[in-house]
């Protein structure tokens, strides 16, 4: 197992590096100039000069990418555009907050998902797995974005029940698990929770009613072995594929949603996204990304060990 780990985390360094250099280029190959956002109308061309230096815009890319990705592995990402401020701050701040958002939603998510797919794969082709695979479809087809408004409108506008935007009564800076703040993130987790429920819901379902339909489950019965231990082996061949499609589904959550943030004014990483690709702040741009990605990259690394630790025929192959 530990060589595994090794040989794991050793194909990761290419992939890391392929990572930066992606995040790199894909903010300079976008047109217009990032320092737009900083200079008055009236600047003159020297100012543009001592600025474009101050931020090693002048010189050429591979040296910019190398100095970059040097203060990256050092913990500096440079200083934000637009507001001056550290951009690891700004950005472990708002991974913070859609890391609460994605926990939330993973739990209901994968929750109701696992649930609805043990049942649909267990009574398959009857009318409880067409409720279920009902419910699945629509997680996956109804635009999340229109969801979250919709429920804005209905909870929040109408009903008064739960707060329509923000994370917190006193802001993203002060989160505590209390109902007081926790009643800000039920709308948004429930949102952002519909997709992973249905793709968890529907690959579960399968999986379960290819499982129930080998020929060692018709053994296992035979033998008398009571319905819960048949169980228990349906869940344990089915573990390793649904923790693949769960951990990719928390790394999306964990990239951060633009639109539901947006819509819920919901500090997190895709809301700073957002901001930093309209004001063109190409440090923040850069930061942002290139830690979502790394998340994306050592939380795929945690699931293939998971995995490996679940089915031993994964690290032997």
């Amino acid at each position: 197992m530990l060589a595994y780990i090794a040989r794991r985390i050793v194909y990761v360094v290419p992939i890391v590096i392929s990572v930066a250099l992606v995040c790199f280029l894909l903010v300079h190959i976008t047109p217009g100039d990032p320092l737009v956002a900083v200079l008055p109308a009236d600047a003159s061309q020297e100012l543009a000069s001592q600025l474009r230096a101050a931020y090693g815009f002048d010189r050429p890319l591979p040296v910019q990418f190398g100095l970059w990705l040097l203060r990256a592995l050092h913990g500096d990402l440079g200083n934000s555009i637009a507001t001056g401020r550290p951009v690891l701050a700004e950005v472990m701040r708002a991974v913070g907050n859609t890391a609460t958002l994605a926990i939330a939603a993973a739990i209901i998510g994968f929750t109701m998902g696992i649930l609805l797919g043990l049942i649909a794969g267990y009574f398959r082709e009857t009318w409880i797995d067409k409720v279920a695979t009902s419910f699945a479809i629509a997680g996956v087809s109804v635009p999340h974005y229109w969801l979250g408004m919709l429920l804005v409108i209905i909870f929040s506008v109408q009903l008064n029940w739960l707060p329509a935007v923000g994370a917190g009564p006193s802001g993203s800076n002060s989160w505590a698990w209390d109902w007081a703040h926790l009643k800000y993130l039920v709308l948004p987790a429930i949102t952002t929770s519909v997709i992973p429920m249905g793709i968890v819901t529907r690959t579960v379902r399968a999986l379960t009613g290819d499982i129930l339909s080998q020929d060692f489950v018709e053994a296992l019965r035979a033998k008398g072995l009571h319905e819960r231990g048949v169980f228990r082996h349906v869940v344990k061949n089915a573990a390793p594929t649904a923790l693949a499609v769960m951990g990719l589904q928390l790394g999306y959550m964990l990239g951060g949603s633009i639109l539901i943030e947006t819509v819920f004014s919901w500090p997190g990483s895709g809301f700073l996204l957002n901001s930093a690709i309209f004001q063109r702040d190409l440090p923040l741009l850069q930061g942002t990304i290139l830690i979502l990605a790394l998340f994306f990259v050592f939380l795929n690394l945690l699931v293939d060990i998971a995995q490996a630790a679940i089915d031993p025929r994964i690290k032997r192959g």
